[in-house]
C-alpha cells in the first residue's frame, strides 16, 4: 500500500476508515469517507473542517471529544446523536442542554445547573 497515493488511500478509507491514521496527505474527501465510516476516526484528521466535524458527530456523537474547535452547531448535532456527548461540550447553551436531555434523560447529570437552573423544570415536564 502506497500511503502517499490519493486514489489508493481513498479506496482504503472506503473499506476501513481507521486507515486514516496512516495517510500522510489527507484530503477532505478521504477524511469525510473515514469519519462517515466511524466518527471516532476524527481523532486522526489533521485538518478538521466544519463539514468533517459534523459528519463525525452525526455518525457518533461521542466524536465531539476530538473536535478541536467546537461550535454550537457541531455540539447540537453531537447531542442530537447521543445525549451523553454533553459531557464533552466546552460551552453549554440552553439549546444544547435541552437537546441533550430530549435525546437521553440521563444526560441531565452533565448540565451545569448553576448556569441553567430552569432546565430541571423542562426535564420534569418531559419525563413526568
Amino acid at each position: 500500500m502506497d500511503w502517499s497515493n490519493e486514489k489508493e488511500c481513498l479506496a482504503a478509507a472506503k473499506k476501513n476508515g481507521m486507515v486514516l491514521q496512516y495517510i500522510k496527505h489527507q484530503t477532505e474527501e478521504i477524511c469525510l469517507v473515514a469519519v462517515k465510516h466511524r466518527g471516532w476516526n476524527l481523532k486522526s484528521v489533521k485538518q478538521q473542517t466544519l463539514e468533517i466535524c459534523l459528519a463525525a458527530v452525526r455518525q457518533n456523537g461521542f466524536a465531539l471529544q476530538y473536535v478541536k474547535e467546537q461550535t454550537e452547531k457541531i455540539c447540537l448535532e453531537a447531542v442530537k446523536n447521543e445525549g451523553y456527548a454533553l459531557q464533552y461540550v466546552e460551552e453549554q447553551t440552553l439549546d444544547i442542554c435541552l437537546m441533550a436531555i430530549k435525546n437521553n434523560k440521563e444526560a441531565f447529570e452533565y448540565i451545569d445547573i448553576n448556569k441553567f437552573p430552569n432546565v430541571y423544570t423542562y426535564y420534569k415536564l418531559l419525563y413526568s
